[in-house]
């Protein structure tokens, strides 16, 4: 008698517990010491050192790459989107003056290709171990006949932790400190709905093709991977007192900045103190884009941003550049009325 099977449905599980059985050599290179358990059970294990941190608060996030997904399936290259899904986690859990402890990730597709998936992992394996945690778990989903051949969706899940009296949440931000912005790798991964529109169906490029002012292909910028700076972040938080820090991912500086800044200030950003990548004025120009909506939509070069005392400014910058980023001194904080915004840009 003829049956029906979950291979003929679409679903291989022989080749998803290979797939496990591929990986499990690049995740365990992830491991931190609290780590308990082993790669295949039903969940992750992390044991939490309460000597190091007594009296512990949980940081969690949960992001994706966004439609940058487009550009690695594009080029089929999959090994820095990884890098991506954890950056715009850890980012965003640093910026509490967490640090990230561990991470999963969620992969589903319409059936699994081995090789891309394990390249995949390469990169979520790379961006863990650029921000020192531990990658303990994770979901590959095969779902026929929901996603188009070859394509993929990423999600990604973070937890960090910081001790109660360290948290940073801009409470302390006050009229006079200064906005030291860190160098962005390029667009990261926000924005890339409107550049995708911008470079494929109003300017009608190719991923191949490398536009005047780039040293790369159009497909090669949009490919670069959202930069981490959490090692770097950690070590300033032990030696200086962080104000406030802000992750600039969608909504542009016009909305992540009054994330962190109080009622009654507003930050001043000087809008031509640090060189803005090409890429961003080729999207402008390509897509005749309001220069309003450009610093609403991208990072426009500046990734993260640190609030410090004026008086730390010129120490935090240099040790900041010490661990290999880039620092520009972007602007301070002012008393704010009722009718201002939140955020002002002026030329220096």
């Amino acid at each position: 008698m003829m049956t029906t099977t979950y291979r003929q449905a679409g679903v291989d599980i022989d080749q998803a517990n290979l797939f496990v059985e591929r990986i499990k050599p690049l995740v365990s290179g992830t491991a931190r010491k609290e780590v308990m358990g082993r790669i295949g059970g039903f969940g992750g294990l992390f044991h939490l050192d309460l000597n190091r941190t007594p009296d512990p608060v949980l940081v969690s996030s949960t992001d994706g790459v966004g439609t940058k997904l487009k550009i690695a399936q594009m080029m089929n290259r999959h090994d820095t989107i990884g890098i991506d899904l954890v950056a715009m986690c850890v980012n965003d859990v640093i910026v509490q003056g967490a640090e990230p402890l561990f991470f999963l990730d969620y992969l589903a597709t319409g059936k699994i290709g081995i090789e891309t998936g394990i390249d995949i992992v390469r990169g979520i394996v790379r961006g863990c171990l650029d921000a020192g945690c531990a990658l303990i778990g994770g979901e590959t989903a095969e779902m026929p006949g929901f996603y188009p051949e070859g394509e993929y969706d990423l999600a990604g899940f973070c937890v960090g932790v910081v001790n109660s009296d360290r948290i940073i949440d801009g409470s302390g931000i006050g009229v006079g400190d200064t906005i030291i912005g860190l160098a962005s790798s390029g667009l990261h991964s926000n924005g890339y709905s409107l550049a995708r529109k911008i470079v494929f169906d109003m300017a009608n490029l190719s991923a191949a093709d490398r536009p005047a002012g780039l040293d790369v292909s159009i497909g090669e910028e949009l490919l670069k991977p959202t930069r981490i700076y959490v090692k770097a972040l950690l070590k300033l938080i032990k030696s200086f007192h962080i104000k406030g820090l802000v992750h600039i991912t969608g909504g542009g500086f016009l909305d992540n900045i009054p994330r962190i800044v109080p009622g009654p200030c507003k930050a001043v950003v000087y809008r031509q103190s640090w060189p803005v990548p090409p890429i961003f004025s080729l999207l402008r120009d390509l897509g005749k884009v309001a220069e309003m909506e450009m610093w609403r939509v991208f990072n426009m070069g500046v990734g993260m941003m640190i609030v410090v005392s004026e008086g730390d400014r010129d120490e935090v910058m240099e040790r900041i550049a010490m661990m290999g980023e880039q620092p520009f001194c972007i602007g301070h904080i002012e008393k704010r009325s009722e009718q201002e915004a939140s955020v002002q840009f002026t030329d220096p």
